[in-house]
C-alpha cells in the first residue's frame, strides 16, 4: 500500500459570500498515480464547512486508469449545541466520470448518512451504490451539509483504490409489472418502504414477508435518493405480491415518492422549491411510467415539510406511518384542496397512505391503500390510484364498501361522480367490518355532517345518510377511533378517497 497523502480543504466566509447563490460547491481535486495490479492507494481529505453552507459540497477525485475498486469512508465532528439549535448532519454520495450534471448519467450512489462507508465495483456495491466498471476520469464525492452546528462543520474522507483487472458486469434482473391478481377487485398495497438499500435496516426479503403478513397484493420499493435497490427484488416478486420501482426524492423543500417507474429510473433530488427545477423531474417521473406523490407534507423533520404545491401531484400521501397530528393536518389541507376543486371546477388529487416503515419496530401496511383496479399489474394499480378508487386503512382487518345511490337506482362508488340534478335525493351507505368501537363520519364540503356508532365489539355496521348534490358536493366516510376527552377525533382507522354529486360545471 500507497503512504496516505493528505488534503485540506477550508471554506471560509469569503467563499460562500462568492458562491452562496448556487446550490453547490466544487472543491479543488484528489489525485491519484497509477500503480500495479493488487495495490492499494490511499488519501485522505480534510475540511471544515462554517454554518450557511451550499446543499451539496463536490470533492473531485481523479481516479487512473487501471482501477478495480473504489472505496470511501467519512467521518465528522458532532460537537455539543445549545438546546433548539441544529447539530452536524452530513450525507455523502458519489458520481462518476460522467459528472455532476442535474439529471445526467453520473449518478452512482447515496447512502444520506445511514453510512460511514461505502465501496464500487463492477460486480457489487454497497447498498445504495450501483455496481459497474469503474472507469478513469474524474469523480466526485458529493457531500450534503443537511445541518451544520454554530462551530462549524469538520469532517475527514478517505478514498483507497485498489488497482486490478475488473470483474464481470452484472446485469440487473427487475421484478415482473404483474402478478396473479383476482380481475377487478380491491388490493391493497403499501407504497412507501424503505430497505438497506437506503436508511432502513431490513432486507428485501424481510419487507416481502412482513408485507404478506400484512395482507398485502403490492409494493413499491421507494429508496432515499438511489434507484440502487430495483435489481434486488425479484427473488421477492410472486403470484401474490407485486413489487413496483421507485425512489423517495428527497429534496431540501420536502419528500415526493416516485411510484412505479420503469426499472432503473433515477430521479435527481438537488434543488429546492425556489429553483424552479421540480415540474421537470416530476415530468421524468411519468414519462418513466410513475406516479407523482407528495410524502408526508406536513412533517415537521428538517426539510420534510412540503413547498413545490401540488401542481405536479397525481396523488398525496395524507397518512403516513402510525397516525399523527401532522397526519391530521395533511388530511385537514387536503380536505381544503377538495372544496378549492369543486369550486374552481378543476380535477381534485386522490389521497393515499402508506406505512413509511424502516425498521422495528415499524409496521409494514401501517396504513395501506385499498385499490379498486382491474388487474394486479403496475398499470393498473397506477391507473386506480390515479384515479382515487381507492381507501386508506390501518391494516387488512378494516374494509369498508361505499356508495352513492340517486332516486333512480343510478350509482356510483369511491371515486366517482353521481351525475344528478342539485335537487335529486341521493343516498350514501358505508358498510364497515373490522373497525371495533369505532365512530363513523362523512364529510362534506361544509364539514362534518353525519356522525355514526361506535360500532360494536364485533366491529361491523352499515350507516346511510340522506343528501343531495345542492347540499353536498362531495361526500367522504371517515372512521375514528375512540378519543379519550376534548373536542379533536380520535386517530383515523380508515377513511375514503370522495364521491362526488351533482353534474360538472
Amino acid at each position: 500500500m500507497c503512504d496516505d497523502n493528505e488534503l485540506h480543504h477550508s471554506i471560509g466566509r469569503r467563499t460562500l459570500l462568492v458562491t452562496g447563490t448556487a446550490a453547490a460547491l466544487t472543491l479543488g481535486s484528489v489525485t491519484f498515480a497509477a500503480a500495479a495490479d493488487g495495490d492499494q492507494e490511499t488519501r485522505t481529505i480534510r475540511g471544515t464547512l462554517p454554518t450557511g453552507s451550499p446543499d451539496f459540497v463536490y470533492v473531485p477525485v481523479d481516479v487512473p486508469s487501471g482501477v478495480r475498486e473504489i472505496k470511501v469512508s467519512y467521518t465528522y465532528d458532532r460537537p455539543s449545541v445549545p438546546a433548539g439549535t441544529a447539530g452536524n448532519a452530513l450525507d455523502i454520495g458519489i458520481f462518476d466520470e460522467r459528472g455532476t450534471e442535474l439529471g445526467g448519467p453520473g449518478f452512482r450512489g447515496w447512502s444520506g448518512g445511514a453510512r460511514s462507508e461505502f465501496f464500487l465495483r463492477a460486480d457489487d456495491a454497497t447498498p445504495g451504490y450501483l455496481p459497474g466498471r469503474v472507469r478513469a476520469g474524474t469523480w466526485h464525492i458529493a457531500l450534503g451539509p443537511y445541518t451544520v452546528a454554530p462551530q462549524g462543520l469538520s469532517y475527514e474522507i478517505t478514498v483507497t483504490l485498489t488497482y486490478g483487472e475488473q470483474g464481470p458486469v452484472v446485469e440487473p434482473v427487475y421484478p415482473p409489472g404483474r402478478a396473479k391478481g383476482r380481475g377487478r377487485a380491491w388490493y391493497r398495497g403499501d407504497c412507501h418502504l424503505h430497505s438497506w438499500y437506503s436508511d432502513g435496516r431490513r432486507t428485501p426479503a424481510e419487507i416481502a414477508a412482513l408485507a404478506r403478513a400484512a395482507g398485502l397484493d403490492f409494493i413499491n420499493t421507494s429508496e432515499h435518493n438511489t434507484h440502487a435497490a430495483h435489481a434486488h427484488w425479484a427473488d421477492e416478486a410472486g403470484d401474490d405480491l407485486l413489487i413496483m420501482l421507485g425512489e423517495e426524492v428527497t429534496t431540501r423543500n420536502g419528500h415526493v415518492v416516485a411510484l412505479g417507474t420503469d426499472p432503473g429510473t433515477f430521479v435527481d433530488w438537488r434543488y429546492r422549491a425556489r429553483d424552479h427545477r421540480f415540474g421537470r423531474f416530476a415530468r421524468r417521473i411519468r414519462k418513466a411510467g410513475g406516479l407523482v406523490v407528495p410524502a408526508h407534507p406536513h412533517a415537521t423533520c428538517i426539510g420534510c415539510n412540503w413547498k413545490f404545491g401540488f401542481g405536479e401531484a397525481d396523488a398525496v400521501e395524507v397518512w403516513n406511518g402510525p397516525y399523527t397530528p401532522d397526519d391530521e393536518v395533511a388530511l385537514a389541507d387536503w380536505d381544503g384542496m377538495l372544496v378549492a376543486s369543486v369550486r374552481e371546477g378543476r380535477d381534485w388529487i386522490p389521497a393515499m397512505g402508506n406505512s413509511d416503515a424502516h425498521r422495528d419496530p415499524d409496521v409494514v401496511g401501517l396504513p395501506q391503500t385499498v385499490v379498486l383496479a382491474d388487474d394486479l399489474s403496475r398499470e393498473a394499480i397506477q391507473e386506480g390510484i390515479r384515479a382515487g378508487r381507492s381507501y386508506v386503512a390501518e391494516s387488512k382487518d378494516v374494509s369498508l364498501s361505499f356508495t352513492a345511490t340517486g332516486g333512480k337506482g343510478e350509482h356510483t362508488g369511491i371515486g366517482g361522480r353521481l351525475e344528478a340534478a342539485p335537487d335529486t335525493p341521493v343516498t350514501v351507505r358505508l358498510e364497515v367490518a373490522g373497525a371495533p368501537r369505532c365512530t363513523v363520519r362523512f364529510v362534506t364540503d361544509q364539514g362534518v355532517l353525519f356522525t355514526g356508532g361506535p360500532l360494536p365489539v364485533a366491529g361491523s355496521g352499515v350507516f346511510e345518510w340522506r343528501t343531495t348534490p345542492a347540499y353536498a358536493a362531495y361526500v367522504r366516510a371517515e372512521l375514528r377511533h375512540e378519543t379519550a376527552a376534548g373536542p379533536l377525533p380520535g386517530a383515523l382507522a380508515a377513511f375514503t378517497n370522495p364521491i362526488f354529486l351533482g353534474r360538472v360545471h
